[in-house]
């Protein structure tokens, strides 16, 4: 994967409140919300997200993302290749993020109270 898509994706999920990178990980870069993972793209462009069954199906059936290429259900791939898939990436990381400070916001918790 170019080194500068990856900066793109995150750039743009970094920015995001309560959003960080794993640390631990040297093969992949990890981001989560509080201790959430919101997905992960891996060295070869391969971005991996968890969606709710529904919204992993519709995700798969429009074509913006692909069924996780190691056969996890739930788990969705994209393939960030040039410049032109990072907003598509975004879109996605942007979806789980929401997703997640929703689910905080539910439970009344913060990523950093947890």
């Amino acid at each position: 994967m170019n080194d500068e898509l990856l900066v793109m994706v995150e750039r743009e999920v970094l920015g995001w409140d309560g959003v960080s990178r794993d640390p631990d990980r040297r093969h992949v870069a990890l981001y989560r919300f509080g201790r959430r993972q919101i997905g992960h793209v891996h060295r070869d462009g391969v971005a991996d997200l968890t969606f709710p069954r529904a919204a992993h199906d519709e995700l798969v059936a429009s074509g913006k993302a692909e069924p996780h290429r190691g056969g996890f259900p739930a788990v969705v791939s994209y393939r960030i290749r040039t410049p032109a898939d990072v907003p598509g990436a975004i879109e996605l990381f942007r979806a789980n993020y929401d997703r997640a400070k929703e689910s905080a916001r539910r439970r009344g918790t913060h990523p950093e109270e947890r």
